[in-house]
């Protein structure tokens, strides 16, 4: 029998994790029972539609344990007595010592309001991201026994220390990761093949079908209809929005062209103020976050996506940008960078054009030759829509997850027959 999931989320809804919303309906509509702990209370001030078709209910932990003392208070009591108090107690003091932070007693706490509340009769614990809210979701697993899996994504992967993966791997019952990256070094990591799986997101194809219209053929020679590069995208440093402002202004003079951003971010002004910098200002428009279907629109009526990924300082870097997938099955070309699980969608001058991180000329140089030649721009973006439609449905995602669940769910049945 399949069992009650809570789903341990940082934060619900949230406009850049649409990939997560629709694992979440799509295993709603395979019939799983979930309920949803968000770590975190939504701060985008629009929602997607998927977020209105899901059924779950949400519980938010206290993002911050000052802000509802008294609600952690009566958790810390209450578990005090519990059979797990100890062991997790035990755990908690060890990961401090090696992780001295306000967010290591956050996430104790944060468990121990889980463990207290225990929503919906759970009897099964799923993290979203191997870092913080697979720190709650493993101390809540120690408190109460009930046992936990993990979907793993980027930033989380590649910015936790080793030591941590390690330990969480083996602790989880099972981890599927987005990206072959991610996935070969989270299994060198653990030393075993039965505890991680590479698990593509793919895309709703009923939500991004087939675009029947015609992306133009304007090619930067009409100042009055120029070119038409977009990008979707927070503005954070693994998006390289730098390099691509720097590669748009290394455009030559002759080329017309006009780019749309569409995200929110904190990096926003500074972006602006490079643009105003190297005088490209006036060709830009910044729309702010846009639900999915604006997005859809735009991607329609787009001529190039760009996006310029790469590893950010602190080892934070994309896995396998869904924007891409998205622009991708749109038939809109993509022009990107070989970094983490990019080239796992797009191959160079096949179905894309990929250049090396942290290299704005070379952007450039990709960016004019897809500007010049609209024809090639359509031959990849339709090859693009092939291999997308071809490997990248995330009903596939959605049957490899019910398969493991319910492999796992009869592993534990016979356990305890067994015991």
């Amino acid at each position: 029998m399949r069992k009650k999931i809570l789903v341990v989320l940082k934060g619900y809804p949230r406009l850049s994790e649409t990939f997560i919303a629709q694992e979440l309906l799509g295993l709603e509509k395979a019939g799983f029972d979930l309920t949803l702990i968000s770590m975190r209370k939504p701060t985008d001030k629009k929602r997607h539609p998927v977020h209105d078709e899901i059924r779950a209910r949400v519980l938010y932990l206290p993002e911050y344990l000052h802000n509802e003392p008294l609600r952690v208070l009566r958790a810390f009591l209450a578990g005090i007595g519990r059979p797990g108090f100890k062991p997790l107690l035990k755990q908690f003091l060890a990961d401090l010592k090696r992780d001295i932070t306000p967010n290591r007693v956050r996430r104790f706490g944060q468990a121990l309001v889980l463990a207290h509340e225990w929503p919906d009769g759970g009897e099964w614990l799923h993290a979203h991201f191997i870092h913080t809210p697979a720190s709650v979701t493993s101390y809540a697993s120690i408190m109460t026994g009930i046992p936990w899996t993990c979907s793993a994504h980027a930033k989380d992967i590649w910015t936790s220390p080793d030591w941590e993966l390690s330990e969480k791997l083996a602790r989880a019952r099972w981890t599927v990761t987005c990206t072959r990256t991610g996935f070969e070094h989270m299994r060198d990591l653990i030393g075993a093949d039965d505890k991680v799986h590479l698990s593509y997101h793919g895309l709703d194809l009923d939500r991004f079908g087939p675009f029947t219209g015609e992306h133009s053929s304007r090619d930067g020679k009409d100042a009055s209809d120029p070119a038409f590069i977009l990008s979707v995208g927070r503005a954070v440093e693994k998006k390289g929005y730098d390099v691509l402002l720097k590669a748009l202004a290394l455009l030559p003079g002759d080329l017309s062209w006009r780019f749309t951003h569409i995200g929110g971010g904190d990096g926003l002004s500074k972006l602006k103020a490079l643009a105003d910098a190297l005088g490209i200002a006036d060709r830009i428009t910044w729309k702010g976050a846009l639900a999915q279907e604006d997005v859809l629109a735009h991607y329609r009526q787009a001529d190039i996506f760009a996006l310029a990924c790469r590893v950010a300082a602190d080892g934070d870097r994309d896995g396998l940008p869904n924007v891409l997938v998205e622009a991708s099955s749109q038939r809109l070309v993509c022009v990107s960078t070989d970094v983490s699980g990019v080239p796992e969608l797009l191959e160079d001058g096949t179905n894309g054009l990929v250049v090396a991180p942290e290299d704005p000329q070379a952007l450039a140089v990709a960016l004019e030759s897809a500007i010049r030649n609209p024809a090639l721009r359509h031959r990849l973006g339709e090859a693009a829509e092939r291999r997308v439609r071809e490997h990248f449905d995330y009903h596939a995602s959605i049957r490899q997850l019910t398969g493991l669940f319910e492999e796992q769910w009869r592993k534990e049945d016979q356990w305890r027959k067994s015991a």
